[in-house]
C-alpha cells in the first residue's frame, strides 16, 4: 500500500529554537518513516507580516541546517522553497476564486496575529494566507498535514477549498486531515506561553552550553519558592516544563524535592540544563560540519526543489484538464 502524502512547512527567519524542535521538528522526524513527507521554506509567507526580503535566503539556508542537523532526511523527504515553485502561486489565485471574504475574516489565528502584531489596516495577502497554506498542501496533494491545535481552524479552510473545487470541476484533491503534535508548545524563558524569538525568551538549537547556562539562569520559576526551603508548585514552574520534556527518568525526583522545599531553584536549573546541553551536543555537531559545507546544503535545496516541482507540475496538470483549461 502506497504512502500517503504530507506537507509540513515553516516560515523562514532563521535558526530554530527548542520549541520548534518540540512543537514541530520531534514529529516531522518520526513521520517521515511513515509518510511521503514534503518539507516547504515558506518564503512568500513572511511577506504577509514583513516586506524585507533582504534576509530570507540566509534565513532558508539557517533553517534548512537545522533541519538537517536535527534529524530530518532530505533523500525521504524534499527541502524547497516555495518561491521556487511558481505553481504555489498559480494554485493559490484559483483558489482565492473559491473562499468569500468573510469567510477569511472568521478564521480565529488571523484576529490573534492582528491583535499580538497591532495591525490596523491588514493587507490582502495577509487576510489571504489560508488560502496560500491550501495551495501549499493541496499542490503536492498531501491526505494530511502535521499541526497543533491552534492551527486545525487552517486546515478546516483547506479542506473546505479542496471540496468546493472537487464539487465545481471534478475530483483532483483529497480533504487534508489534521495529524495532531501531542506536546505542541514548550513555554520561553520569561514564561510566556510559547518560545518566540520575537520575545527574545528562547533557547537555540545552535545554543553552546555556555549560552543555555546563562539562559536558564534567568528562566522564571515558581515566584512564591524565594528560598531553597520554600516548598515550590511545580506544575507553574517553566523549568519543571523542561525537565518533563528533556529530563523524563527524574522528574518525580525533582517534583517531590521541589514541594518539600529539598531542591532549590539554582540547583534545579543546573539539573536542567546539563539535560538540555547533552540533549543539544549531537545536534550542534552537526550543525557545524554543515556550516562548513554550505554547498552540500544548497544542493540539498535545489535536488529538493527540483523533486517537488516534478510533483507540482503534474498536479496543475491534473488542475487544467479538470478546468478544462488545459
Amino acid at each position: 500500500m502506497a504512502k500517503k502524502r504530507i506537507l509540513s512547512g515553516m516560515r523562514p527567519t532563521g535558526k530554530l529554537h527548542l520549541g520548534h524542535y518540540v512543537g514541530a521538528l520531534e514529529n516531522w522526524i518520526k513521520l517521515q518513516n511513515e509518510y511521503n513527507s514534503f518539507h516547504l521554506i515558506a518564503d512568500y509567507h513572511v511577506l504577509t507580516t514583513d516586506l524585507n526580503t533582504d534576509e530570507i535566503y540566509h534565513n532558508s539556508i539557517e533553517m534548512v541546517i537545522d533541519w538537517l542537523a536535527s534529524g530530518l532526511d532530505p533523500d525521504k523527504s524534499p527541502f524547497f522553497r516555495q518561491s521556487q515553485i511558481k505553481e504555489h502561486a498559480e494554485l493559490n489565485l484559483l483558489f482565492s476564486m473559491l473562499i468569500t471574504k468573510a469567510r477569511l475574516e472568521r478564521n480565529p489565528t488571523l484576529k490573534e496575529q492582528i491583535r499580538d502584531l497591532n495591525i490596523d489596516n491588514i493587507i490582502f495577502g495577509h487576510l489571504g494566507y489560508p488560502v496560500l497554506q491550501s495551495a501549499d498542501i493541496l499542490l503536492y496533494k498531501g491526505n494530511a498535514v502535521p499541526v497543533g491545535e491552534d492551527q486545525v481552524p487552517h486546515v478546516e479552510i483547506t479542506r473546505e477549498i479542496a471540496r468546493k473545487f472537487n464539487n465545481q470541476y471534478g475530483e483532483v484533491f483529497p480533504e487534508p486531515e489534521p495529524l495532531l503534535t501531542k506536546f505542541a508548545r514548550l513555554p520561553g524563558l520569561d514564561g510566556d506561553a510559547k518560545m518566540s524569538k520575537s520575545l527574545n525568551n528562547t533557547i537555540l538549537l545552535s545554543d553552546k552550553p555556555d549560552i543555555v547556562q546563562q539562559k536558564l539562569r534567568k528562566a522564571v520559576t515558581d515566584p512564591l519558592k524565594v528560598r531553597k526551603n520554600d516548598p515550590g508548585r511545580p506544575e507553574v514552574c517553566l523549568v519543571f516544563t523542561y525537565h518533563n520534556r528533556f529530563n523524563p527518568g527524574e522528574v518525580k525526583e525533582i517534583e517531590a524535592g521541589c514541594r518539600s522545599g529539598e531542591l532549590g531553584c539554582v540547583e534545579c536549573k543546573t539539573k536542567c540544563t546539563k539535560m538540555i546541553n547533552e540533549f543539544l551536543e549531537p545536534i550542534i555537531d552537526r550543525r557545524m560540519k554543515l556550516e562548513n559545507d554550505l554547498s552540500k546544503v544548497k544542493d540539498i535545496l535545489v535536488d529538493g526543489e527540483k523533486r517537488a516541482k516534478d510533483v507540482a507540475v503534474s498536479t496543475m496538470d491534473d488542475v487544467h484538464k479538470a478546468m478544462k483549461m488545459g
